[in-house]
């Protein structure tokens, strides 16, 4: 059994224990539910801004333990004030170490679009990630057939929530690219290995049609990783373990904006 296979095991087991703890009816009661969520394609494709969805996560299958002292709420008011378009938040425990409370946490702090990052595999989930505060939600081609995207896609549509499908190759694009997407993200690393190939983003990039605004995910380590990938065209780039590495990931992500704006000019 590959780590995804395990990851989506554990989940369904998970999603069944929430809906008693926290039926749906409880979670259209919460502060957020009503909220108007914020436009992550939008953000993206604002100017002014880096495209970059800088991410919060503690630990990660392929790297361990990243980061377990940095806090939700100076790490993603740091990513904004650098110039970040977006947060991602992860939000599953056992393998990457997030929570929801910490999407709330950066709710609370941030008026820029949220994604919630994690393995959705069922409607229960779309109604949580916005009941605490997401803007998007995250659709795995990999995790979950058409059919189930096209459901989970439609509930979020009707939350006002956009839909952020992640492929890995020409295979899932083919079998999971629609008109139900409002972005996608092309993951440079392998789900069931958990290895990363930043030529894959350049390889997929034009299998892509050019009307959905396209995602560079993982991988990105330096300025000249990002400044490549945005002369190819993706107009985001998902970054975390690079910023989340350091003992103050706000910092780092400010840094690295800096010398992006250097290597422009």
């Amino acid at each position: 059994m590959n780590t995804l296979e395990k990851i989506i095991n554990y989940k369904k087991e998970e999603v069944e224990k929430r809906k008693k703890l926290y039926p749906v009816e409880l979670l259209k009661q919460q502060t957020y539910f009503e909220a108007t969520p914020v436009s992550l394609k939008k953000y993206l494709l604002d100017p002014n801004k880096t495209g970059i969805i800088a991410e919060f996560k503690r630990q990660s299958p392929s790297e361990g333990i990243i980061n377990q002292h940095a806090k939700v709420e100076e790490t993603s008011i740091g990513y904004m004030q650098a110039g970040s378009s977006a947060l991602s938040i992860l939000t599953d425990k056992p393998s990457f170490g997030g929570d929801l409370e910490d999407l709330k946490t950066a709710r609370k702090f941030n008026f820029c679009p949220i994604l919630r990052k994690d393995f959705m595999i069922d409607s229960y989930q779309v109604y949580e990630a916005k009941a605490n505060g997401a803007d998007a939600i995250l659709l795995i081609a990999a995790a979950i057939d058409r059919a189930k995207a096209e459901e989970l896609a439609a509930l979020a549509h009707e939350l006002k929530m956009e839909v952020l499908l992640e492929v890995h190759n020409e295979e899932e694009i083919n079998s999971h690219l629609g008109d139900y997407v409002d972005l996608v993200g092309v993951n440079s690393r392998d789900l069931k290995s958990f290895k990363t190939d930043l030529e894959g983003l350049k390889a997929l990039y034009s299998k892509i049609p050019d009307e959905y605004v396209k995602i560079a995910e993982s991988g990105i380590k330096t300025s000249e990783d990002y400044l490549k990938l945005k002369t190819l065209g993706f107009k985001g780039f998902l970054i975390g373990t690079t910023f989340m590495k350091n003992t103050n990931p706000a910092k780092a992500c400010q840094k690295f904006s800096q010398q992006i704006r250097i290597t422009k000019n």
